[in-house]
């Protein structure tokens, strides 16, 4: 593994020659909280690199070749996220082997079966649950995370054929495109609905300032111990406190059975700190906007989700992959507008 910054200069002008680059990433938000990039992949002709973004290392020049070059990746949205977020590096070009299989009409996309139809080779399962910020790392470890690439560009070489064959090759390309882009933009925290979880519509106005202060809680304590939120306590834990808390129910039964004596202090206080929210101001209940179609877009959409589903069956993929039900549904409307909400191959299809 590289991490020292002679290792990574050595490694930048082959980098920079290679007639391709493939990609990945691992994070430890399974460990950590915030979750940090822990564990950079590449594969180029003839090597397979592992570089540590953890080693204190200038990585600008490492973006900086990556700039302007297509990068094999498989299922990159998290990547492409991870990347933007801690590293603001956007790539110009993708090619993600997720979409090209799913275009493709494969059912068992995932890395191992791909790797394992196409080409034949039996991906030993790795350490899902790895902590790949821990140092030094286990050769298992190592040889999980080469193997995220090793096989990328070969799988790339026979999906692209394929999609050339079925002249879907341009979906493909824009399909990339569009989650390149659309990755590239990080939406602002909304205070107001950042601490909505699932499950929370139900509650009342005074269990929501609960719900409110629990989750601010657990927010804190959670960069504070470096934990996932979801390791000090889920999401069930906190709609279930803040129901209780309005039904003066005991508390204690639903805290975990270790639960530090300082953590469970933070809890109460939350709670108390939500029951003395004034009426008045506790949170709204968030209300959508009810939209009732007319019998013309009740009739435009069996016609389009009709549409969809004869051209799924007859591509032989999936039928969200073309539209989605929200889509058919926006679609449907009175003064829609398909430029904003289909690619060009998914309005070719619908004829719009």
């Amino acid at each position: 593994m590289f991490d020292t910054a002679e290792q990574l200069a050595h490694f930048l002008p082959r980098l920079r020659a290679a007639e391709w680059i493939a990609l990945d990433t691992e994070a430890d938000s399974l460990h950590a909280y915030p979750a940090k990039l822990c564990l950079l992949q590449f594969s180029i002709p003839g090597a397979d690199v592992l570089v540590d973004p953890l080693a204190d290392l200038d990585l600008t020049p490492l973006w900086d070749v990556l700039r302007g070059r297509e990068l094999l990746l498989h299922g990159s949205d998290y990547d492409l996220r991870l990347l933007r977020e801690h590293h603001a590096f956007v790539p110009h070009k993708i090619f993600d082997t997720m979409i090209a299989a799913r275009l493709l009409g494969v059912l068992r996309f995932g890395l191992q079966d791909l790797v394992g139809t196409t080409l034949g080779v039996a991906l030993e399962k790795g350490p899902q649950k790895a902590d790949w910020a821990k140092r030094p790392l286990t050769e298992r470890m190592e040889a999980y995370a080469r193997n995220d690439t090793r096989y990328l560009q070969p799988l790339v070489a026979n999906l692209r054929e394929q999609l050339v064959a079925k002249g879907r090759l341009a979906w493909a390309e824009e399909s990339c495109a569009a989650l390149v882009a659309e990755c590239a933009v990080l939406p602002p925290p909304d205070p107001e609905r950042e601490w909505r979880i699932k499950g929370s519509a139900k509650l009342t106005r005074e269990e929501l300032a609960v719900l409110r202060e629990l989750w601010h809680w657990r927010e804190k304590e959670a960069v504070r111990c470096n934990r996932p939120p979801f390791f000090l306590l889920s999401h069930d834990a906190l709609l279930d406190l803040s129901i209780a808390a309005l039904d003066d129910a005991p508390l204690d039964p639903l805290l975990p059975r270790r639960f530090a004596p300082h953590r469970r202090e933070g809890v109460l206080r939350a709670i108390s700190r939500g029951l003395h929210v004034p009426p008045a101001e506790c949170p709204q209940k968030l209300r959508g906007v009810s939209y009732h179609p007319s019998d013309a877009e009740h009739a435009r959409f069996d016609r389009f989700k009709a549409l969809r589903d004869k051209r799924a069956t007859e591509l032989g993929i999936d039928p969200t992959l073309i539209a989605s039900k929200q889509t058919l549904e926006l679609l449907s409307r009175k003064h829609s507008e398909p430029a904003k909400l289909l690619l060009n191959w998914q309005r070719g299809l619908m004829g719009l």
